[in-house]
């Protein structure tokens, strides 16, 4: 949905099942205009939506491609932005490390998100910006050495290229944008500068990364890795790197008592990753790849004031309260659409991301997954128009 300044609102598709194209049509029938009726009812609805490889090899056939544009012409949605980050299966299967392949190292990687471009370049209406988001480049447990990572450089140059052309053949206005993850080739700011000034350094007179090329600002990433929004960001702009979208999330952040991790257990889910960072208090960060590493690799610790934190990537839904000994690192949230409020322009893409429901322990679970959708966006425009960024009657609306 449409916010103020030129922003745009939708949650990440990513929630439902769906490989193939028919798969996903089914999702967007089944749950994302049961959401609408919820959320907005009587104005343009917002998708963001999840294509994985599969899926767009389909609706990239012209009559598939014409009757899905037909559907969201009769039922007032649109498409703005589009999750390219799982390129296989998502859900019901085991996933974890393999979200990261392929990677940007290899041509199917390219191929896929060229191909993500071609479609978005014809799905989003005229007048709007469309967004992509993609993995940040490949995962630091694959050990990519100095000619992969120079591999992978050339071919996100090649990707710019090719959005560059897509975007002046149909007049759209259209980004890529890298998402920072914990364990990957870029899992904070201050490796996302390093990198993009390489980028700059192999091409040093190209001025299209700057237009075609950003970062994909996921609140749940970026809390685990221990940053404070406002110099994130600030650190971001200052490189010259375009927010190209920002993802809403929330990760889960405790001390790691005893029962804390009796507690943590509930949430080590055999499908997903959940890296976990944890700070001690002295500042250093020590990373584990998944929670069960965690669990097995530390003894509790004294519920003391001193005592190290854990940050967990578990992306918990943005609206659920959280009690001990738990709680969510939702004030990365907030201040992140803190600076927003301050500047506005900053980015036009927001995307609710809370992809795992299905794997949600009962008491965050006790809901479905439309009513779960749905308070969140009433959570999240509430905020927004705490800050001047959407009009209240349409967090009042949504949390009918």
């Amino acid at each position: 949905m449409e916010l103020h300044h030129g922003a745009h609102l939708a949650y990440c598709t990513n929630i439902h099942r769906g490989e193939t194209w028919t798969e996903t049509f089914t999702a967007l029938q089944t749950h994302t205009l049961a959401v609408r009726e919820r959320v907005a009812p009587r104005s343009p609805f917002a998708i963001g939506l999840r294509l994985s490889a599969a899926a767009a090899r389909e609706l990239s056939d012209p009559p598939v491609l014409l009757a899905f544009q037909r559907w969201l012409a009769a039922h007032h949605c649109y498409v703005f932005t589009i999750n390219g980050f799982p390129y296989g299966p998502f859900h019901g299967a085991r996933v974890k490390e393999s979200v990261y392949t392929p990677d940007w190292t290899t041509p199917e990687r390219l191929g896929y998100t060229n191909q993500l471009f071609d479609l978005l370049a014809q799905l989003v209406p005229p007048g709007l910006a469309g967004s992509v988001s993609t993995l940040p480049g490949s995962f630091k447990g694959f050990h990519p050495g100095p000619n992969q990572v120079a591999a992978l450089r050339q071919n996100l140059w090649q990707c710019v290229e090719h959005i560059a052309q897509v975007s002046q053949s149909s007049g759209r206005s259209l980004h890529l944008g890298l998402e920072p993850e914990p364990l990957c080739l870029l899992e904070n700011t201050a490796e996302t500068v390093d990198f993009f000034a390489a980028l700059r350094h192999d091409r040093p007179h190209d001025d299209r990364l700057d237009q075609f090329l950003g970062v994909n600002y996921d609140t749940c990433h970026l809390a685990v890795e221990f940053e404070e929004p406002r110099a994130a960001l600030e650190r971001l702009h200052a490189a010259g790197i375009k927010i190209s979208k920002i993802h809403l999330s929330s990760a889960l952040k405790t001390i790691p008592t005893a029962a804390a991790r009796a507690a943590l257990a509930q949430f080590a889910d055999p499908v997903y990753l959940h890296q976990v960072v944890s700070r001690s208090a002295s500042g250093n960060l020590t990373y584990f790849p998944d929670l069960p590493a965690a669990l097995a690799a530390t003894e509790p610790v004294a519920a003391a004031a001193l005592s190290p934190e854990w940050r967990i990537h578990f992306h918990v839904p943005l609206h659920a309260p959280t009690a001990a000994p738990f709680a969510s690192t939702q004030d990365h949230l907030l201040g992140t659409l803190d600076v927003l409020a301050a500047h506005p322009g900053l980015c036009q893409h927001l995307e609710m991301e809370t992809y795992t429901w299905e794997v949600l322990p009962p008491a965050l679970k006790s809901r479905s997954v439309e009513a779960q959708l749905a308070a969140e966006y009433a959570w999240t425009l509430a905020r927004l128009a705490e800050r001047g960024l959407a009009e209240g009657r349409l967090a009042n609306a949504a949390g009918l």
